[in-house]
């Protein structure tokens, strides 16, 4: 991704030895007293939620997807414009069929699908806001899935939610570094851009988290289409 990109900030900073940490540390300490929301709550919710043919959207380490319990040999794509992360996950997931694309979620993604299922775990907090921006993440996700597919995941609230002071911390600290942009995220806006898109919403706090599910993208954002010719898949 282009260093002058608004979307650079909030993925620069995964390399191979952040990665390393990121379980041991996002997913443990800093989720359970941070955010109030501990890596458990993840796991259940891509349980419920995934299907074989799956697309993920800034996949992380690949813990959630590595714990959901999709049988051996499932259709999984990955889609992050960051190729440590989709190096990574491809590691870890061997018993998958994943498919790595290196692309932004912000712009048409290069992508066929449908797909059957779709993750976005702790990402809309890194897009650059506002909130009019990060919806075109969400539309762009909703373009390329089955008609009864769900579309699920979490993100970090901004100063309208109810955090702790450690919270509060980490909120400032990490939108003054540019690894976040939400201060101005709300329950309410995050739930306004998802029904852009899909006919179904549901949305919850936890902690400082808004936890969602979406379901049913609407027909005039579920138009096929095609790949970008100049896609990057599996060439990391």
């Amino acid at each position: 991704m282009d260093r002058n990109d608004p979307a650079y900030r909030g993925q620069a900073d995964y390399n191979e030895f952040l990665l390393r940490l990121y379980d041991p540390l996002v997913l443990g300490p800093i989720s359970r007293y941070v955010w109030r929301a501990p890596a458990e709550l993840g796991v259940d919710m891509y349980r419920r939620n995934i299907r074989p043919n799956h697309l993920d959207v800034g996949p992380g380490t690949g813990y959630f997807i590595d714990h959901a319990g999709l049988p051996a040999g499932s259709r999984v794509t990955i889609l992050d414009p960051n190729p440590n992360v989709l190096r990574y996950v491809k590691r870890r997931l061997r018993n998958l069929d994943v498919t790595a694309v290196e692309a932004d979620v912000l712009k048409p993604l290069p992508v066929a699908g449908p797909f059957e299922s779709a993750g976005m775990n702790a990402v809309l907090h890194c897009l650059p806001g506002p909130l009019e921006r990060k919806a075109v993440a969400v539309a762009n996700v909703a373009s390329v899935l089955a008609p009864e597919a769900t579309f699920f995941g979490a993100t970090v609230l901004g100063r309208s939610a109810k955090h702790t002071r450690m919270g509060r911390a980490f909120l400032t600290s990490f939108n003054r570094r540019g690894v976040f942009d939400n201060l101005d995220d709300t329950r309410d806006g995050i739930a306004e851009i998802l029904r852009r898109s899909f006919r179904e919403v549901t949305i919850e706090t936890v902690g400082g988290l808004a936890v969602f599910a979406a379901k049913g993208p609407l027909a005039s954002i579920a138009s096929s289409r095609r790949p970008d010719a100049s896609a990057r898949k599996d060439e990391v």
